[in-house]
């Protein structure tokens, strides 16, 4: 009778997948390896005693964090542009992304109605429309910040464009995604009893799929913040490019400070997301 029970315990406490696991473990290991081996990723280099004295001699740089007025306004005046440029580039983004998705979007294809298969011109124009969105999103924003400063010079409209672009094709192609993944009967009735495209979407896709749309789009509205910030290091302005300067002319102090502002900007943008995401639901 015990050893029953003990056996009957064991098989409880047994996991019965626990080989898959260690299979897909070992697999995800075999895999790794080898892009370990190519990026020449060695961590124990950080802990020997001259990365570890260079490191404490960097750091002692950063403090105490500037503070003086002057220096205060500009930092200010820079998180201000970091913001209206990922808010404007957003914006932007949003309204080319919109018509995109629109066109490519199959739930609201005319075409389509009364049979599986789409005429040949309309199926040409949605897939020369994801052609686009694939160009623009694979392309980072960083390389379009690049191209825009040297045609535009410094300054924060070269961001602006570059967010607009790469973001605009992010947008699009989630926006399409969000939107074929909802239940397309009710925007298929109205398109069957004559009305347009638009209505249909207005009416029949849009009030299900409105809370995702909002929800990334803050998402993408967070990450163009920290993106602004990486495009200041090729100089579209921003807290970056002040960040890079800083850097340059070893100012540990200017560096720790902006990197305060930078993180209470982005913890703030955050709070802002989950506000509106707890809103939506």
């Amino acid at each position: 009778m015990l050893a029953n029970s003990h056996s009957y315990s064991s098989d409880i406490l047994r996991d019965p997948s626990w080989r898959g696991r260690i299979t897909a473990c070992l697999l995800a290991l075999l895999l790794l390896w080898p892009a370990l081996v190519v990026t020449e990723f060695k961590p124990w280099e950080l802990i020997d005693a001259q990365s570890l004295s260079a490191t404490a001699g960097f750091l002692v740089n950063f403090f105490p964090p500037a503070h003086d007025v002057e220096f205060l306004y500009i930092v200010l005046s820079a998180t201000w542009q970091t913001i209206a440029m990922a808010t404007a580039g957003i914006t932007l983004s949003i309204l080319i992304a919109i018509p995109m998705t629109l066109i490519v979007n199959e739930q609201l294809s005319i075409s389509r109605l009364g049979t599986n298969h789409m005429h040949w011109s309309s199926y040409l124009i949605r897939q020369s429309v994801r052609w686009l969105l694939v160009l623009l999103r694979s392309v980072p924003e960083l390389v379009w910040a690049l191209i825009f400063v040297r045609i535009m010079g410094l300054g924060p409209a070269a961001g602006v464009l570059a967010i607009t672009l790469t973001y605009s094709g992010m947008l699009g192609k989630v926006y399409a995604e969000i939107i074929e993944s909802c239940d397309p009967h009710a925007s298929k009735v109205l398109l069957e009893n004559g009305c347009s495209r638009l209505t249909a979407f207005f009416y029949g896709t849009l009030p299900n799929a409105i809370p995702e749309l909002i929800s990334y789009t803050i998402y993408r509205w967070e990450c163009a913040i920290r993106g602004s910030v990486v495009m200041g290091f090729v100089g579209a302005g921003g807290l970056g490019q002040r960040m890079d300067e800083s850097l340059k002319m070893l100012a540990g102090g200017e560096v720790s400070t902006i990197l305060i502002v930078f993180m209470i900007l982005v913890s703030l943008a955050d709070s802002l997301s989950q506000f509106f995401r707890r809103n939506l639901k």
